[in-house]
């Protein structure tokens, strides 16, 4: 999409009120450009075979090909997946494969005017970084962002967040990096006597969380959720540091 007016876009979905629906979302943003729209996914990857587009917004729950089969059968097409589905249960498996974003129906003006504005950031982000790097140092860490190594104490980081194929690195101070790196590796790199991952798209800082609750972290005034895979392994690091 690099340096494209419109976001190039099409709709997945086997019900054709939804179909309508979401097509109709996406023509009314003013950034996004509506090429086709399929009741299936079969066709869709078809289509995508010897067609372009920037993104796929794409229901789960279909017969056939579902959702989530479909974004896994057409990953090595440069295309980005926006999933919309009735059904949040969904959520993790469809953040698994890196998918941009996760839309519950009924879907508003605004849900995809942040939608739209994510991607945005995703094809900046990538058309200004190199390839991922993380380098290690006493209480530091060294990452790759902006074509240039930026070195990060692990006492400024608050928490790390989960983007597509990058990950963005929230600091004490509000100031964001972003570098083209896999959770998986930054969970593995970060001191585990340190950070732990509670979601997955969230790695926090132990020290930093200022309360936890049955479903969600606080950092501040942010509220982080907890994933149920990621719980237990949250309250062995509480009962550890928890006053007898």
């Amino acid at each position: 999409m690099d340096n494209k007016e419109m976001i190039e876009c099409i709709c997945v979905d086997d019900e054709p009120l939804a179909r309508e629906v979401i097509s109709k979302l996406i023509v009314d943003h003013p950034r996004l450009k509506l090429v086709s729209s399929f009741s299936n996914a079969i066709e869709a990857k078809e289509w995508i075979t010897s067609n372009n587009c920037d993104v796929v917004f794409t229901d789960i729950n279909m017969p056939g090909v579902n959702g989530i089969d479909f974004a896994n059968a057409i990953k090595t097409a440069d295309t980005l997946v926006v999933f919309t589905t009735a059904y949040s249960e969904y959520a993790v498996e469809a953040f698994e494969i890196d998918a941009l974003d996760f839309l519950l129906k009924p879907i508003s003006p605004n849900r995809i005017a942040k939608t739209a504005d994510r991607i945005d950031e995703y094809y900046q982000l990538r058309s200004s970084q190199d390839q991922n790097l993380l380098e290690h140092d006493k209480g530091h860490i060294y990452v790759k962002s902006d074509s240039r190594l930026v070195k990060v104490a692990y006492a400024d980081i608050t928490y790390v967040e989960a983007f597509a194929d990058y990950v963005k690195i929230w600091c004490s101070d509000g100031k964001r990096i972003v570098t083209l790196q896999t959770m998986k590796n930054m969970e593995k790199e970060l001191p585990s006597n340190l950070f732990i991952r509670i979601h997955r798209s969230y790695i926090v800082n132990i020290p930093v969380m200022s309360e936890v609750k049955p479903s969600t972290v606080h950092i501040g005034t942010m509220e982080l959720p907890i994933g149920k895979n990621y719980k237990d392994g949250l309250m062995d690091v509480i009962q550890k540091n928890r006053l007898r």
